[in-house]
């Protein structure tokens, strides 16, 4: 682990020396999440933005049926279908009314 003390200038900015860049695979335009502990020190997470069209697919309801999906199928809980026709039919005999 790393340690480096780093300043804070005026107006509230820091520098991330090139070696620690480095080390955490960090570069120009990174986003970083500041998270202020308990005891207020400060943990930086790197994240990814994520194109605002593509953000259902992390909400938590869409990753809950991500997960249930994979467990569905890792334990065999599918049905195969040779056609589009044949999955439709099946998913209408699956709709009650």
């Amino acid at each position: 682990m790393s340690k480096t003390v780093l300043q804070i200038r005026s107006n509230g900015q820091i520098t991330l020396p090139t070696v620690i860049r480095r080390q955490a695979h960090l570069k120009e335009g990174d986003l970083l999440e500041v998270v202020v502990e308990a005891d207020g020190s400060l943990r930086l997470i790197p994240k990814v933005a994520v194109d605002r069209s593509q953000a259902y697919f992390w909400s938590k309801r869409w990753q809950e049926g991500e997960k249930e999906a994979e467990e569905d199928i890792r334990v065999g809980r599918l049905h195969r279908f040779d056609d589009i026709d044949e999955a439709l039919e099946f998913l209408d005999e699956g709709v009650s009314e």
